[in-house]
């Protein structure tokens, strides 16, 4: 039987409940579950936290809880978030974008600056997240978004329909049957090492191997991408990759070598995450 209690006590039960189930932030998550689940904003949560929870209302509560202590990821339960100035649903389909991946768009748009009508391609789009973000920044660039998974497609595809944005999806693998010219090709590739798949935190099991796993350093993927990108960059275009930190050293000594011009870019934690590169000296 559900408890009748007012919104107040249940966003207690639901902070204790996920504290004890060990999920990392129980209290920023339960209060994203309340509101979502009894359909208040964050002033109403406050406001009417005297008031009887209806049963209902109760009862979607208590299995958004179930499954969030069962570490199912926030963003699944909520069905969609903001992120980068567009909404996207987020779904078993995709990963999840990740708050670092914010600062490789705002990374992306710093690379575009001075760039009039940019052509961009996001390689690996999964939701559509930086190719959407792209778009809804920079309306006058040619945005095309590639990825190998038909369903991680169809996700990107409603999420341009949800923020009425214009960007050409296409299945493939990395840059398959494009040429280009491209000022900037982007992307947040697999880059997992294969090993970490015993040891990553229980939300990530929710988001698919093809989007996590880039064989045994990490890099199978970014390796044989920056190949393909570089026939296809325009001269001076950029070549910007979100990458594992325990990598990003690696992978930006490997392009040097190649003779790339190469940056290797910190996150907001002060990791080396990202790397620009080019083929010529960046000015």
């Amino acid at each position: 039987m559900i408890p009748s209690l007012t919104v107040r006590a249940w966003l207690q039960e639901a902070t204790r409940l996920l504290r004890d189930a060990g999920v990392p932030s129980p209290e920023a998550d339960a209060r994203a579950l309340v509101q979502h689940a009894l359909n208040l904003g964050g002033v109403a949560l406050l406001t009417r936290g005297t008031e009887p929870v209806a049963e209902a209302d109760a009862a979607r509560l208590v299995n958004l809880l179930r499954r969030r202590a069962a570490r199912e990821p926030l963003q699944h339960l909520l069905g969609e978030v903001a992120w980068g100035g567009v909404r996207l649903r987020t779904d078993r389909r995709a990963l999840v974008p990740r708050p670092e991946t914010e600062w490789l768009l705002h990374l992306a748009l710093e690379t575009l600056q001075g760039v009039s009508a940019p052509r961009v391609l996001d390689v690996g789009t999964g939701t559509g997240a930086l190719a959407l973000g792209i778009k809804a920044a920079r309306p006058d660039a040619s945005v095309t978004a590639t990825d190998l998974s038909p369903d991680a497609l169809t996700l990107a595809r409603e999420n341009a329909v949800l923020n009425g944005l214009d960007v050409v999806f296409l299945a493939g693998r990395l840059l398959a049957g494009l040429s280009g010219p491209f000022d900037l090709i982007v992307s947040n590739p697999p880059y997992l090492p294969a090993a970490d798949r015993e040891q990553v935190d229980p939300e990530v099991r929710f988001d698919p191997d093809l989007a996590l796993y880039a064989g045994p350093e990490g890099l199978d993927v970014a390796r044989p991408l920056a190949v393909e990108a570089q026939a296809a960059l325009a001269p001076g275009g950029m070549l910007l990759l979100e990458l594992d930190p325990r990598n990003a050293g690696v992978f930006a000594a490997e392009l040097r070598e190649q003779g790339w011009q190469v940056a290797v870019l910190p996150d907001l934690a002060g990791r080396e995450r990202f790397v620009r590169a080019n083929r010529r000296a960046e000015g």
